[in-house]
């Protein structure tokens, strides 16, 4: 075994950069590190080269233990994006650098030089300087010094997204071919999907620090464990159905149930992926080479080479919901994406709005891991309300559930556990309890950087402040609900819609979740007296109707309001004229440092609304967005 990676994380202050990340690669093997920028690959990367060490966990390279090693007696070859050659020195003197540094003899030397630079395709500009070199060329220099050393394992950061197309696809045929004649281990890492499936013998997928699933390039792309890594991996038609026998079924169109899902139990909830070519198209129904799914109608056409890409929007169907592609904001159906072959372009040719019948040729089976839910407790009175709204909630929307109990007392709190467990467990879909000693954020901190959540329940009170409730938001990536009142009912919820891009993250997730309990609800949005021109209230307006079709897609019914006004006043008004149970809010972005500070309109919503419980919405396109501007 090449390298080996034993619950390595890293932390930088509040974030979690790699969390727990256990990993196996073969002699000789081409692995991928693959994942989006801030996914936690290049920080991997570093701890093996001895970069950066690991906070926990332990780094084994040809069963060696190298944890506290220096770089320099690793033995490890790194190339970088930047290339990082010494612009003093000419591309001989580049590649001998670390040899010269080992005190290798001056012919053996050149001797090492001289088969490397007919490697890596250089013969004849060993003289030549970096800034006479191409940008492929430069790179290819950077190889060869990272090689000269024969190194046990080679290391490559992304080393050709500098490039432009032609020269990347070039160089990775050559990349492949050298590792593949020298025998020597090598992780890459890339965002670039196309590099990953084209270089890697398997390819791990990370997400927020964590290594989400590892596989063959064919594995992963054709029979993906998991919703991330299905719909990250190319396009990606994933659709929420039910098993039924050797069946699932998309709400009455019956598929064939695959082998590999055969362990899924009837009547489960289950995902239903179809790649963009597996998904057929027709001019009626009899002409489906796959089974049929519906009628829909062609909302856009583009072109990659010779092939078609399409994306098809088809009515709702009673029972389904779409996962990926995300329905655009007011579409009360879902959309497919479909790829199209020239032949069948020629065929059947398509154009913009044209009603076609969508079939499927091939599907995948996942199944759905549905909401997780975690309810945290001190064995307090506050926290009853806590153990009765999310029990009720989690039995609702058969959610997986853990209770963290916090306190001092680890025998009083083992207790109180036993006794939650059992008022909250009857009728769960699973159910796990954990303890742990103050502070509470550590408590929490520690739990969700190993199990992430959906959303956080906290029994909660204005006279209780909000440190709490602005720690939970600073820690995972869940939502948070606040339960205020020890009754377990949500019949109707008051939505809360600022008119933008957070506004349609809270629609989203309140269909999500509102979906499970037959709740109804009501957008609202407040215009200042200054802004509520003819203009603006025409926008809102369209806004709002947009957010109520989409919660039509998940079956939640809503009413509009604009109000004028100031906004706070216009909420308790909109309170007072029906009985909400739920106050639905868009959390607000954390600082450079991570912290949130409940502020403003939220702050006073929350301290002076009373007789109901609350939601914060945290808005994943926003917090992407700031986390894109951390790194510039």
């Amino acid at each position: 075994m090449s390298i080996r990676l034993e619950n390595i994380s890293k932390y930088y202050g509040r974030q979690v950069v790699v969390n727990n990340v256990n990993l196996e690669i073969d002699n000789g093997e081409f692995f991928v590190l693959l994942g989006a920028s801030g996914s936690g690959k290049t920080t991997v990367l570093n701890m093996i080269a001895g970069l950066i060490a690991p906070d926990q966990g332990r780094i084994w390279l040809h069963d060696r233990d190298v944890t506290q090693e220096t770089p320099q007696k690793r033995n490890i070859g790194f190339v970088f994006q930047n290339y990082a050659l010494f612009q003093s020195m000419t591309v001989a003197e580049n590649i001998e650098f670390g040899l010269k540094v080992r005190k290798m003899p001056k012919d053996q030397r050149q001797r090492r030089r001289d088969e490397l630079l007919e490697l890596v395709g250089l013969v004849g500009m060993g003289n030549r300087m970096s800034a006479q070199l191409s940008g492929g060329q430069q790179q290819r220099v950077a190889l060869a010094r990272a090689l000269a050393i024969e190194p046990d394992v080679l290391l490559l950061d992304e080393p050709l997204g500098a490039l432009d197309a032609k020269i990347r696809v070039e160089l990775r045929r050559s990349l492949k071919k050298i590792q593949r004649q020298l025998g020597v281990a090598a992780i890459l890492v890339t965002h670039d999907q196309d590099e990953a499936f084209d270089l890697g013998d398997r390819i791990g997928v990370m997400n927020y620090g964590r290594l989400i699933e590892v596989g063959t390039p064919n594995e992963l792309y054709q029979f993906p464990k998991t919703e991330y890594v299905a719909s990250f991996l190319g396009s990606a038609n994933l659709l929420l159905g039910q098993v039924n026998g050797h069946e699932v079924f998309l709400g009455t169109h019956g598929f064939p149930l695959p082998a590999e899902a055969y362990d899924l139990h009837a009547g489960s909830r289950a995902q239903i992926l179809s790649r963009p070519e597996d998904i057929d198209l027709a001019a009626s129904e009899a002409d489906l080479s796959g089974l049929p799914l519906g009628k829909g109608k062609v909302i856009e056409i583009g072109f990659n080479g010779p092939n078609q890409h399409l994306r098809v929007e088809l009515p709702p169907i009673d029972g389904v919901r779409a996962i990926s592609p995300v329905a655009p904001y007011g579409i009360p159906g879902f959309v497919m994406d479909v790829n199209r072959s020239p032949e069948q372009s020629t065929s059947l040719p398509i154009a913009l709005n044209q009603p076609v019948w969508v079939g499927i040729r091939r599907l995948h089976v996942l199944s759905h891991p549905g909401l997780n839910f975690l309810i945290l407790t001190d064995g307090s009175l506050r926290s009853q309300s806590a153990l009765i709204q999310g029990g009720y909630l989690a039995r609702m929307a058969h959610a997986q559930v853990t209770i963290l109990g916090i306190g001092p007392d680890q025998a009083k709190i083992e207790s109180h556990l036993l006794d939650a467990r059992k008022d909250v467990g009857s009728g769960m879909a699973a159910l796990n309890t954990e303890s742990a000693p103050p502070p509470f954020k550590k408590a929490v901190t520690k739990l969700v950087e190993e199990h992430p959540f959906d959303l956080a329940i906290l029994g909660w009170r204005p006279t209780a402040g909000l440190d709490q409730p602005e720690q939970l938001l600073q820690t995972g990536e869940q939502h948070l609900y606040l339960a205020t009142k020890p009754t377990a009912q949500l019949r109707k919820a008051l939505i809360l819609l600022a008119s933008g891009e957070p506004g349609k993250d809270n629609v989203i997730f309140s269909g999500r979740f509102l979906r499970h309990f037959g709740a109804t609800a009501t957008l609202l949005t407040v215009l200042p007296d200054a802004e509520a021109n003819d203009f603006e209230m025409i926008r809102v307006e369209r806004f709002l109707k947009d957010g109520q079709k989409s919660l039509a897609r998940f079956g939640v019914q809503a009413d509009l309001r604009i109000r004028q006004g100031e906004v706070l006043e216009s909420i308790q008004a909109e309170m007072k004229s029906q009985e909400y149970d739920l106050v639905v809010l868009g959390a607000p972005l954390p600082d450079r440092s991570g912290h949130f500070e409940l502020e403003g309109v939220i702050k006073t919503t929350l301290t002076s609304v009373e007789n109901c419980s609350f939601l914060i919405v945290r808005s994943h396109q926003l917090q992407r967005l700031q986390d894109s501007f951390r790194r510039i």
